[in-house]
């Protein structure tokens, strides 16, 4: 499953991130900055160590998880 994570630094200098699932591929860099913008801008979504601040980056994580088939005891 891949999720697009969005990471901001907040009032204490600390990285407040936030995951979307499902992102739009490929990525487009420029809409993500400007997604990020707006959420600064609006003060979208704050954390416990203040509102967000100032951008840290973004990254597509892509995490796969395979079950292991234990034999009976």
């Amino acid at each position: 499953m891949k999720k697009l994570e969005l990471k901001f630094f907040n009032e204490d200098e600390k990285t407040v991130t936030y995951s979307l699932e499902q992102p739009v591929e490929p990525v487009d860099p420029i809409a993500v900055t400007n997604a990020m913008d707006e959420i600064i801008t609006q003060n979208a979504f704050t954390s416990s160590g203040g509102d967000l601040v100032s951008k840290k980056g973004a990254r597509i994580v892509d995490r796969t998880v395979e079950e292991i088939n234990l034999p009976e005891s």
